[in-house]
């Protein structure tokens, strides 16, 4: 697969089938990506690899914070406390995707909430990557860590592996720095789903639209 068709392939994947990851695959992605990028080659990457019982853990306890209504403490704000146009319409435009791929109703509440909790379970994914930056690194390190993030999606492309990154993940921070011993001088910014896409699942059919070049490109000669 050339770089190209990775970069138009990649999307992503919400269900995963019961296939194990081996270790040396990881490796081998972590090793293409750590190619990416990074002003004054600061290289602010911290990847934590979660299988298992650890990845069972962090799924029970993340959960049981959201079941149990507890208020969200990220590391940072993802998202703009209000949507204006053209983003409120494309969030709403890959909600309504979503839903339908899924066979969700809008007012089916508790289905809807059902989906939302596979956030936690890392849909079904047998691996999970979480992703830290040293909170002394200003924002220029933060676009530094999306180039490495982006890399590592591709790579796993590379063996037919499927993802998804997921700010979910990283809604209760101090949960997983507690269950992998990081310190709290690290940021976390996301977490992944890492495995073999379950092909039959519709969810995992559906592509929302993409801005054509000439709406967000200007030429100046």
């Amino acid at each position: 697969m050339d770089v190209l068709e990775a970069m138009r392939r990649r999307a992503s994947t919400r269900a995963f089938v019961d296939r194990p990851v081996d270790r040396a695959t990881i490796e081998a992605m972590l090793e293409a990506a750590r190619w990416a990028p990074s002003g004054v080659d600061s290289q602010p990457w911290r990847v934590a690899v979660v299988t298992g019982d650890t990845k069972r853990r962090i799924t029970e306890q993340l959960l049981a914070e959201r079941v149990a209504g507890k208020p969200e403490r990220p590391d940072y704000r993802y998202y703009p406390e209000h949507w204006d146009e053209p983003y409120k319409s494309r969030r709403v435009a890959c909600g309504l995707a979503l839903y339908r791929a899924l066979d969700i109703g809008r007012e089916d509440a508790d289905r809807r909430l059902t989906a939302w909790n596979n956030n936690y379970s890392f849909f079904g994914a047998p691996t999970g990557l979480f992703f830290f930056i040293d909170r002394r690194m200003a924002q220029g390190s933060w676009v530094d860590m999306g180039m490495f993030i982006e890399n590592v999606m591709l790579a796993a492309l590379a063996y037919d592996l499927a993802t998804c990154p997921q700010a979910a993940l990283a809604e209760y921070p101090d949960i997983v720095r507690r269950l992998l011993d990081v310190p709290d001088t690290f940021a976390l910014i996301c977490g992944m789903a890492l495995g073999y896409a379950d092909a039959a699942a519709p969810v995992n059919n559906y592509r929302t639209a993409r801005e054509p070049v000439a709406n967000f490109t200007t030429w100046h000669e």
